[in-house]
């Protein structure tokens, strides 16, 4: 499997590069970025024989055969249909777009070409979440509520490496997006009832820095989702499954009970790094010739209830 990873040098490009490298019989075999110095100076670093500036060079190369995006968020939904029309499969970080119109266009140029399409809805893969899920599957746990905190302190443009950002992030699209599909993968329902709230927008980008989200699914469970890039602490996204049979606080890849207590994830996945769990189910997908979990088709109702809380604004 031969791949191209689009916005190699950012924090999430490196992420998936580190990931693929423990993935046999995967090879990257291009890089881009806009900047040429940057992606050729890692290309070297890395021993990747091909860096690019524009995503067309690279997905136009014989040897590529997929494409992971991790370029800025706007930019998402137009590339992935640029590399499912080139015959690339592609996995999109998230969100898959920042608009609906946009996520449906993407599922429709999967459904035409029949290639892999997937969205990088991590916290599916996470093994804290997927304990929860196989627990529920089994018959041995159901929701009632997910209580969710997303926090940050990012009052001004900066990503995960805390370097200038090119692009506006966004809590709702970039980062709800998170919550709001694996609360309906979790309790396998659509959101029947959704609220938003903004807080005020910031001066110079534009965007609501505190928000607060509520769901409801048709057989009553809740989720109750805080959002925030004023919060001067700890940052990240915190999950509390609050169950039938037991409480449990997921952070990330790590999962404790409702009193704190670490539960033992080492026969849930073959690793601990959700990065790299969602990039083996993507080349297993294309291998297998199967829809992966977190398709765009799969996520698109997560899309769908993002657009439907975004109109709803007070």
């Amino acid at each position: 499997m031969r791949i191209c990873v689009a916005g190699a040098y950012g924090a999430f490009g490196l992420k998936h590069l580190d990931a693929l490298a423990n993935i046999e019989g995967v090879e990257v075999t291009s890089v881009m970025g806009p900047t040429k110095e940057k992606i050729e100076a890692l290309a070297a670093e890395r021993g990747i024989g091909h860096a690019g500036t524009t995503l067309e060079e690279c997905v136009a190369r014989d040897d590529v055969d997929a494409v992971i995006l991790s370029t800025p968020t706007q930019m998402h939904a137009d590339q992935a249909v640029t590399c499912l029309e080139a015959g690339k499969h592609v996995l999109v970080e998230i969100p898959m777009a920042d608009t609906l119109a946009d996520s449906i266009r993407v599922v429709e140029a999967q459904k035409k070409t029949g290639l892999v399409a997937m969205a990088g809805q991590v916290r599916r893969f996470n093994p804290s979440h997927q304990w929860i899920h196989n627990k529920i599957a089994a018959g041995e746990l159901k929701v009632q509520q997910m209580d969710v905190q997303t926090y940050f302190f990012r009052r001004s443009n900066k990503n995960a490496k805390g370097e200038p950002r090119s692009w506006t992030d966004h809590l709702l699209w970039h980062h709800a997006c998170h919550t709001v599909d694996l609360f309906q993968y979790q309790t396998g329902e659509t959101a029947s009832e959704v609220f938003g709230l903004e807080g005020p927008h910031h001066p110079d980008l534009g965007i609501a820095m505190d928000m607060t989200i509520g769901m409801k699914v048709p057989s009553g469970a809740l989720c109750t989702l805080s959002l925030s890039f004023n919060n001067d602490g700890p940052f990240g996204t915190f999950f509390r499954y609050i169950c039938d049979n037991g409480t449990y606080i997921a952070r990330y890849d790590d999962l404790f009970d409702g009193n704190e207590n670490p539960i033992d994830l080492s026969g849930v996945a073959v690793s601990n790094n959700g990065i790299e769990l969602i990039d083996r189910e993507f080349v297993a997908a294309i291998r297998e010739g199967r829809e992966p979990n977190a398709s765009v088709a799969q996520v698109l109702p997560a899309m769908e209830t993002l657009d439907r809380i975004e109109r709803g604004f007070k």
